[in-house]
């Protein structure tokens, strides 16, 4: 697949709501094509952040998904470690490279800037680091979902779309399973954008 795009859905568990502060607790990541062609996952549970502390709301509502919180903290690994092998991952894999996530303003940002920490690059492309794996500004599929439905921003959550878009998947806070059901859902609203018209006379290639 040269020349060709590959989606890098990802999905992140954290101790609270920012990387400013708390530690992310796992992550998963699926590569898939817009046709649905799968190529591989990583998941990866994480140390939390000597340097960061956690939030106490977050942290309550944690207590309430033992089975999530068992597979957000089992066989943690040092993030000093992990993000590096994540990096390796994601050049590995075939074609170029775009991130995926649902909000990109949350899980985009805790992989973001734990890329920059710890593997010396972004998911953000651009003048930022020497080593890009990722190519553009990444997909939103909050936004996505919410445009391509043609629904007003208030009804943009994801929750509102039916559960054949998620490959009637949970959404389980477990990692693996979100992003798994996020990358099904990538390949749903990407049918709902080749039924639109071309504009000025020409088909996207996802390039």
């Amino acid at each position: 697949m040269d020349g060709q795009t590959l989606f890098v859905v990802t999905d992140i568990e954290a101790d609270g709501p920012t990387p400013l502060h708390n530690s992310m607790l796992s992550f998963a990541s699926v590569a898939i094509e817009a046709d649905g062609t799968r190529h591989g996952e990583f998941e990866a549970a994480l140390k939390p952040r000597p340097d960061r502390t956690t939030n106490e709301t977050t942290m309550e509502w944690w207590a309430t998904q033992p089975e999530a919180w068992k597979a957000a903290t089992e066989g943690a690994e040092d993030a000093a470690i992990v993000m590096p092998r994540y990096a390796d991952w994601v050049e590995s894999l075939p074609g170029q490279k775009v991130f995926a996530a649902a909000p990109m303003m949350f899980d985009g940002l805790w992989m973001d800037h734990y890329l920059d920490d710890y593997a010396g690059t972004r998911v953000l492309s651009g003048p930022f680091k020497s080593r890009k794996i990722f190519r553009g500004g990444g997909v939103c599929l909050y936004t996505m979902a919410g445009t391509l439905r043609g629904a007003p921003y208030l009804d943009w959550g994801m929750s509102k779309l039916p559960a054949e878009f998620y490959g009637h998947i949970p959404h389980t806070h477990k990692a693996i399973d979100d992003a798994r059901g996020f990358a099904n859902v990538l390949v749903e609203l990407f049918k709902l954008s080749a039924a639109l018209p071309p504009i000025n006379g020409s088909k996207s290639d996802f390039r």
